[in-house]
């Protein structure tokens, strides 16, 4: 792998279409490794100077080729996502982890794991989500013994005065604020996930992969906090 054809190339692409503060968010984020000046008297802008010299650092970093690459890959994405075709062109090829492991690793609730893992793995996101929602929905439901559905539902169940389930005694600020937190999660949960997926057509309404992994994290969350609390049942 030529990292100084490769780090040229680069920014002669996208220095243009980026800017310093955007190289210096992203390589923030991205690397923990020091950054060195490798001046270049052929390059003329700043902005492919400045990301000749992350890359370079990158070739100096003590680590093996495979995180090597790992990083540019990511470093390269998040720049434009058109620069992976062009890393293919130098034999730096992003290797995708099954969608299984992916799933598995974000370590969802057990509800989760059990109602939409296979969706979830099927690419069927849409529909993941869904019945996510409505599986929070329903043990909600049971637990009270309510016969609300959705926001109202969650609203009344998780009030901090007169709701059903609480999560802790709600004597201080602290813990009442948080109670109302875990309401409001839930009601804008049902308004904004579980109703349109329930009144619009899939085609209609699209979820990807990190919009449906976002909201299983967040329904996962909203059942870790279900599971503390006493019910009705």
């Amino acid at each position: 792998m030529n990292l100084e054809l490769i780090a040229v190339e680069i920014g002669d692409y996208v220095k243009n279409r980026t800017s310093i503060n955007e190289i210096n968010r992203i390589t923030k984020a991205l690397f923990e490794f020091p950054f060195r000046e490798f001046p270049n008297k052929s390059i003329t802008s700043v902005r492919a100077q400045l990301i000749y010299d992350w890359i370079m650092s990158l070739n100096e970093y003590d680590c093996p080729l495979e995180e090597k690459e790992k990083l540019l890959i990511s470093f390269a994405k998040r720049l434009n996502p058109e620069l992976l075709s062009f890393l293919e062109t130098f034999g730096v090829v992003e290797v995708e982890e099954p969608t299984s492991e992916r799933f598995d690793s974000y370590q969802f609730h057990p509800e989760i794991i059990k109602h939409c893992r296979k969706l979830y793995m099927e690419g069927n996101y849409f529909h993941a989500v869904f019945e996510a929602a409505k599986v929070y929905n329903s043990l909600v439901k049971s637990k009270t013994g309510s016969t609300k559905d959705g926001k109202s539902l969650m609203l009344d169940a998780w009030s901090p005065d007169k709701g059903l389930l609480k999560i802790s005694s709600s004597t201080t600020e602290t813990d009442t604020n948080f109670q109302d937190g875990i309401k409001f999660l839930s009601a804008g949960l049902m308004s904004a996930i579980r109703n349109p997926t329930a009144h619009e057509p899939a085609l209609n309404w699209p979820i990807d992969e990190q919009d449906a992994t976002d909201i299983l994290s967040l329904v996962s969350f909203l059942l870790r906090q279900y599971n503390k609390t006493h019910g009705k049942s």
